[in-house]
């Protein structure tokens, strides 16, 4: 076993090893494009999205962009005409792969723990669509919650945003995009799950948690971030493609998970400093032997069930917050 393996969370380790397992069962060894990963990916997080919370109600919506439709995924987790809380959530996977159905029950699961519906939006992805469609669809997706909140008994005045990876750039993303055009009402809450926040990656964060034996490497974050800018060097200037580079002030209060065994540990920690010295409210949760994508583990990992229910803890606080005020 090797020392990466080693130094994670037993139940954490075996989700590693499964799906890592399991995708190179699937990839047999070829060179595959962008298009040829995405079903692999979805059949490898098959087992790991089963089971979980059922919703009182769960429908899809297509909402119309100028680039074609997509789709989104509404997780109502208790039978109630009263407007709940609305949680804005965008996966992970480089930009490139995945979907609301590889984290179906993630969602489910913070929609049960926080009383809030939770919307899971399925953006296009890279490279066949690059930066910025991604983030413009995310923050169509805030629009139209408020537009159709009365319909969808949702409390406009009581809305987050959520993502893990790149959702988590997404999601920071989606609040800068929306301060700057002076459209923040009703944002309450950020929570960020191991996020991507700049395209630097330290030499030793690559040497000794981005290798090829950790559930994200550091040549494969490369290739995420490749995939979701292409060739225009001004995006990897561009702080709503890249917010380690923005200005943060004037943001909602942030929760970011830190797994400590993940190449992108550091930039969680660094985004915090950052947050905390532009005026903001951030707090930071490390997770010990926690690697990337570790929440997904969740079916069998205590770990990843605690940090879950940390995060929702908090959701729950910020948006009880806002209600009282």
């Amino acid at each position: 076993m090797s020392r990466s393996l080693e130094a994670l969370d037993p139940e954490v380790r075996r989700f590693v090893e499964a799906v890592c397992a399991e995708s190179a069962r699937l990839s047999a060894g070829r060179t595959l494009d962008w298009v040829q990963k995405r079903p692999i990916a979805e059949i490898a997080r098959q087992p790991w999205r089963t089971g979980g919370p059922v919703m009182a109600d769960t429908r899809e919506e297509w909402l119309r962009w100028s680039g074609g439709d997509f789709r989104i995924r509404l997780y109502r987790p208790v039978a109630t005409n009263t407007a709940l809380p609305a949680i804005v959530y965008l996966h992970g996977g480089g930009w490139s792969i995945f979907s609301i159905d590889t984290h179906d029950r993630l969602m489910r699961e913070y929609a049960h723990a926080t009383g809030a519906v939770v919307v899971g939006v399925d953006y296009a992805l890279s490279p066949e669509h690059r930066y910025p469609i991604a983030l413009e669809q995310s923050i169509d997706t805030v629009r139209w919650l408020r537009e159709h909140a009365d319909e969808l008994r949702i409390d406009a005045s009581r809305l987050a945003l959520a993502g893990d990876s790149a959702g988590a750039n997404l999601a920071l993303s989606t609040a800068l995009s929306l301060r700057d055009e002076n459209s923040s009402r009703g944002l309450c809450a950020l929570l960020l799950n191991y996020g991507g926040f700049d395209t630097e990656i330290s030499e030793h964060a690559r040497a000794t948690l981005g290798t090829s034996d950790d559930m994200l490497s550091g040549e494969e974050m490369d290739a995420f971030w490749n995939s979701y800018l292409g060739e225009d060097a001004r995006h990897r200037q561009d702080p709503l493609a890249v917010p380690m580079r923005a200005s943060l002030h004037d943001l909602p209060p942030a929760f970011l998970v830190m797994a400590e065994r993940d190449v992108l540990s550091e930039q969680s920690l660094r985004m915090t400093e950052l947050l905390r010295a532009q005026g903001n409210t951030a707090t930071l949760r490390r997770y010990p032997g926690a690697s990337h994508s570790f929440l997904e583990a969740m079916s069998i990992s205590a770990l990843a069930r605690r940090a879950i229910e940390e995060g929702a803890g908090w959701l729950r606080e910020q948006l009880e917050v806002d209600t009282q005020a």
